[in-house]
């Protein structure tokens, strides 16, 4: 595969080298012959509003303590993952290889297509709707999509918001829209 900025490379079996792996066994095989074209932007935080310790990293492996928190309890049946995960701190946590399916948009559409985790690449943020993002997460983000394109064909990026309106807010009103063009980031 491609060599990518920064030093983000994809090997063959679609990890992105020297990354921290954290093995999820939430994807599975996505259909045969769908291209990957699509990067959808979350943020997650647990507890809710609060940043840092394992808990993103255990509720991706189906490993979260639901006693540790209230708020535990009620997701602790879910069985969901993303692709990426960048921490507040900008380092980059990546689940499930870019190959397989990642359970990241749930019930979703974009473009008149069903079910986005099919044919999309999950990035989750750590943050939430009521604050800015760090400046590292967003160099971080950038560099992560600059690679993705150059060994996906990716024509669009989104928020959850937009392939899930009736459910989901996130990345939120203060993610930065402005420092992710598309059209710039094909340019580089």
């Amino acid at each position: 595969m491609n060599s990518c900025p920064k030093l983000f490379r994809i090997d063959d079996q679609g990890f992105i080298e020297n990354l921290k792996k954290v093995q999820s066994p939430n994807f599975d095989n996505r259909p045969k012959n769908i291209e990957i074209d699509l990067i959808v932007i979350h943020s997650i935080s647990l507890p809710p509003n609060k940043f840092g310790g394992p808990y993103i990293e255990d509720f991706f492996q189906n490993k979260l303590a639901s006693k540790k928190h209230p708020y535990f309890e009620t997701i602790k049946d879910l069985k969901v993952s993303s692709h990426f995960l960048i921490k507040r701190s900008g380092e980059i946590l990546q689940f499930v290889s870019c190959i397989n399916r990642a359970w990241h948009a749930g019930v979703s559409s974009w473009k008149n297509r069903d079910s986005c985790n099919d044919f999309s690449i999950g990035i989750e943020l750590e943050g939430t709707d009521h604050e800015p993002f760090e400046n590292n997460q967003y160099m971080k983000l950038i560099n992560l999509i600059k690679c993705l394109c150059e060994n996906y064909p990716i024509s669009d990026i989104v928020g959850h918001n937009q392939i899930s309106p009736q459910r989901k807010t996130d990345p939120g009103p203060f993610f930065n829209w402005n420092l992710i063009d598309l059209e710039k980031i094909h340019e580089k």
